[in-house]
């Protein structure tokens, strides 16, 4: 791939560390090659995007810094912004979010002297955690891998849930549905609350699940007063120096999430009407139309990359500007 966004750049002050799909992870140039804590660590947003486990060509312009940029907004709100109590999460100390006149991501000038230039507005300054290997999912409506299990069984995840729900219901709670972080080339895999407490024990088991369960509900009322529902989302925590549990990643975010139109959810009149997405949901039905899973995905045509990158934008725009 040609596109310089696909792949990590040399940054000055920070060591590539890893990439995932669509993130990049550095580390202090001067920190240790292995095995020291690198005490702060630099996560850049790429313009990447995957479906069904590929990164595609050409990237989706902007994708990183608005993804960033919100981000960085709910950060701010679950720190106490929104009124409710800090949730302590891992931006820098000194990584404070402003939202400039276009829109996008200021940080505090602290923090912006470690941000290369390349990577300014998609980069996040974090302390390095003790990382666990849960993926907290959340779901407040019956939808997805949710929905196909609920057909055949009447539950999401082992949850029983009532007879007589279709397809984008509202759920008659918020259900905590977690998953094993499987090492990097496998997937992921859904498991137990009561695996959780075999992986982390029952005291961690509990407060990511209530913690998650608290996040996804500021977040809701949060989206739900600007006209868009949180219709499920996955956090990611880690273990600070003192073992303080941390939120991490990114957070609420259209990678991360699952947003709808609360309008059209309403009114629509079918699936694809009421469950239009903010996020990459036009690449996946594109692929999903023109590629028939074999060898590697065909270039996005323009017009999927310009329909999507507005998406993101649309969400950005509707959740921080009221």
């Amino acid at each position: 791939m040609t596109d310089a966004t696909q792949t990590p750049l040399d940054l000055p002050g920070w060591r590539h560390a890893y990439s995932g799909k669509v993130r990049d992870l550095y580390v202090p140039a001067d920190s240790p090659q292995a095995g020291a804590d690198p005490g702060r660590m630099l996560v850049v947003a790429s313009d990447r995007v995957s479906a069904f486990d590929h990164v595609l060509s050409p990237g989706i312009p902007g994708k990183g810094v608005l993804l960033t940029t919100l981000s960085l907004w709910w950060f701010d709100r679950l720190a106490g912004a929104d009124g409710g109590r800090g949730i302590p999460n891992h931006l820098a100390a000194s990584h404070v979010l402003t939202l400039g006149a276009d829109g996008e991501a200021n940080t505090d000038d602290d923090v912006k002297g470690l941000i290369p230039d390349a990577v300014t507005g998609r980069a996040m300054v974090v302390k390095s955690l003790d990382m666990l290997p849960i993926e907290c999912v959340v779901r407040g409506y019956l939808t997805g891998s949710g929905w196909a299990e609920y057909r055949e069984s009447g539950t999401v995840c082992g949850i029983s849930l009532p007879d007589g729900l279709s397809n984008g219901d509202r759920l008659p709670e918020p259900i905590y549905t977690p998953a094993y972080k499987a090492p990097m080339g496998e997937h992921d895999e859904n498991i137990s609350f009561e695996r959780t407490v075999e992986l982390v024990g029952r005291e961690r088991a509990e407060e990511l699940r209530d913690l998650s369960l608290e996040i996804y509900a500021r977040a809701a009322l949060t989206a739900e007063a600007r006209g868009v529902i949180l219709a499920d989302t996955k956090f990611e925590f880690g273990l600070d120096e003192n073992g303080v549990m941390t939120l991490a990643d990114e957070v609420l975010t259209s990678d991360s999430s699952r947003y709808w139109d609360a309008e059209a959810w309403a009114s629509g009149n079918t699936p694809d009407e009421r469950m239009a997405s903010f996020d990459k949901q036009i690449v996946r039905d594109w692929l999903a139309a023109n590629w028939d899973h074999q060898g590697e995905p065909p270039a996005l045509p323009d017009d999927v990359v310009e329909r999507t990158v507005a998406r993101y934008r649309e969400l950005l725009d509707r959740l921080t500007s009221a």
